[in-house]
């Protein structure tokens, strides 16, 4: 089950059915979605996955995903899930860009990460990032990843693994 996290800031708690026109909002938020996954997708493709989320993932409670709020106000997403990718627990994270440049996805990307190790039990965690996506890959190495090896994607583009070890 999602546990409801919070940071100075931040409220990190399961979706709510009200959420989706946020959720969809944030994902169609083309300078958020150029960094998530493969990329923008259809509108409809976002209203399914905010489905999933209920009909899949927190019904057969496969891995957190969190509704992430400031003031009340949903502001991003959040995950930490086992993936193939890195081999291992990878945390997850968007915030809409009125929320940028304020320090909120370092508390946000700290708030998982202690989830995984504090709550899960992790030794490490990782993270992906498109080599483009400086400002991900800046906070990352600022609270303690470490570079582990890139991954050609199969438009040319280059994804960096990292890893935080407890």
């Amino acid at each position: 089950m999602t546990p409801t996290l919070r940071t100075e800031r931040l409220l990190l708690e399961p979706y709510v059915p009200e959420d989706e026109e946020d959720f969809v909002a944030l994902f169609q938020d083309t300078r958020v979605s150029r960094w998530m996954g493969d990329g923008p997708s259809p509108e409809a493709e976002d209203r399914a996955l905010f489905g999933r989320v209920f009909t899949k993932v927190y019904a057969q409670d496969l891995f957190a995903v969190w509704a992430v709020r400031r003031d009340g106000r949903l502001v991003g997403h959040a995950e930490i899930k086992r993936t193939d990718t890195v081999d291992g627990h990878e945390i997850i994270y968007a915030l809409a860009p009125a929320a940028w440049g304020s320090g909120l996805g370092t508390e946000l990307a700290r708030a998982v990460i202690a989830h995984g190790f504090d709550t899960l039990g992790l030794d490490e965690v990782h993270a992906t990032a498109a080599a483009a996506n400086e400002a991900s890959l800046t906070l990352l190495d600022r609270i303690g990843f470490a570079y582990v090896r890139d991954i050609e994607e199969d438009d040319g583009s280059t994804t960096r693994v990292l890893t935080l070890r407890r």
